[in-house]
């Protein structure tokens, strides 16, 4: 069977039906009242999620492996086993409150792609892999997309393992309970080649939905840069201290948040600013706050706004102490990137040819790809999600677009796998 044939034939061998009721599956663990998943990364629910993966795994005879951050890798090998393998994948974890396919969908998704390569019949040079990456959300460990900064060597895994959730667990011990639930399993080392990788997802934004299109070939993701801002004053009597004499650490922060809202002011409203987190202390009604605590979250896609506003966002925060102390701490910080000519290419040129309605765009988000993209030749699929709406409860997205995009994406991986390179 010629190449291209072969990849149209695993790409008509997608199943809505299955894709759906799979996704539907792993919806399940988690699940809040409201319709969302809250899934942490290295908690039960994840655990649950990853025997999942490897129940559907083990039944349709694919390999699978691990490492030591608890990637979950599941592989379809190919005629050459030496060869780097080609792979698809996400992340399993959610947002306390997320939704059912932010992640779960570029697994559950590449598992379909590689279940439609193999019910096709269709054989491949280079092994195909998904990957379930860890702690991309970074929810319960910060930073996020931990899982793939480690393997790309981004981040030591050794300088994460004393990092603690707000129960004063630590990835390691996480990490520890998390491995030893799939004993067993071959270790993989971290940066082991990869032959090219294409990462499927939801959109996240509105706008495949607003102009009717199926299918985002992805160019490229905006810079991403998070900040933990620590405010110390001093706690005092909320009924007999002075005004004029506090060091009210909760006042000092709003004010920053304030500044910082202005510093980011955007008339194109490209620049994305947002405070996720806001902590007071000793959160007492009678008692002047001595500690407050919050996070920025900054976007932007171009280098020269980036480098402005980063570069004044220290001297924000300190111009607004009002006589507190203030630590501006640097979490993550990822350059815009641009991916894969030809894979942004491929992906294109398969949706048109399938008959989905394509159009290249850029991510907003961050996403495992970032990583990645520096070790392979790297690329995105985007499908629509309702109203643009995620890391919310009410995400959705319709079956027939999550199948559109797997397809897709079996197409892509059957190309690639099949493609001449050393």
């Amino acid at each position: 069977m010629e190449a291209r044939a072969e990849a149209l034939a695993a790409a008509a061998a997608v199943d809505e039906a299955r894709l759906w009721s799979r996704q539907m599956a792993m919806a399940e663990i988690g699940a809040t009242a409201a319709g969302g998943v809250n899934r942490a990364a290295l908690s039960d629910e994840d655990r649950r999620a990853r025997a999942l993966m490897l129940e559907w795994a083990f039944a349709l005879g694919f390999e699978v492996a691990t490492d030591a951050i608890a990637n979950l890798y599941i592989r379809r090998p190919g005629r050459r086993a030496d060869a780097a393998p080609v792979v698809t994948g996400s992340h399993l974890d959610s947002q306390p409150r997320g939704g059912k396919f932010d992640g779960a969908y570029g697994v559950v998704g590449g598992f379909e792609a590689l279940e439609a390569i193999q019910r096709a019949g269709v054989e491949t040079e280079r092994p195909i892999d998904v990957v379930a990456w860890t702690n991309e959300e970074g929810g319960r460990f910060q930073p996020g997309a931990m899982g793939s900064a480690v393997f790309a060597g981004v981040l030591s895994l050794e300088d994460q393992l004393g990092l603690a959730d707000t129960d004063g667990v630590t990835l390691a011990d996480a990490l520890t309970e998390t491995l030893a639930s799939t004993p067993g399993l071959p270790q993989r080392p971290f940066g082991h080649p990869f032959a090219a990788y294409v990462e499927a997802h939801i959109e996240q934004g509105p706008r495949l939905e607003n102009e009717g299109l199926t299918i985002g070939a992805v160019t490229g993701i905006q810079g991403l840069y998070w900040y933990a801002v620590e405010v110390t004053g001093a706690e005092a009597h909320a009924g007999t201290t002075p005004l004029r004499t506090r060091r009210d650490a909760l006042k000092a922060a709003v004010a920053m948040v304030s500044a910082l809202e202005e510093l980011m002011a955007d008339e194109s409203d490209t620049v994305r600013f947002t405070v996720g987190r806001f902590e007071c202390h000793p959160g007492s009604p009678a008692t002047v706050p001595g500690r407050a605590f919050f996070t920025v979250d900054f976007r932007h896609p171009d280098p020269a706004v980036i480098e402005r506003i980063r570069s004044r966002i220290a001297p924000t925060c300190e111009a607004h102490a009002r006589g507190c102390g203030v630590t501006v701490r640097p979490l993550m910080a990822h350059a815009p990137l641009t991916f894969d000519a030809d894979v942004i290419a491929m992906v294109e040129g398969y949706a048109e040819t399938l008959g989905h309605p394509v159009v290249r765009l850029p991510s907003g988000a961050g996403h495992d790809a970032g990583h990645i993209n520096h070790l392979c030749p790297t690329g995105m699929i985007f499908v629509p999600c309702e109203r643009g709406v995620s890391h919310n409860e009410a995400e959705n997205a319709t079956p027939a677009d999550l199948a559109a995009g797997a397809g897709t994406l079996a197409a892509c991986l059957v190309d690639l796998a099949n493609r001449e390179q050393p």
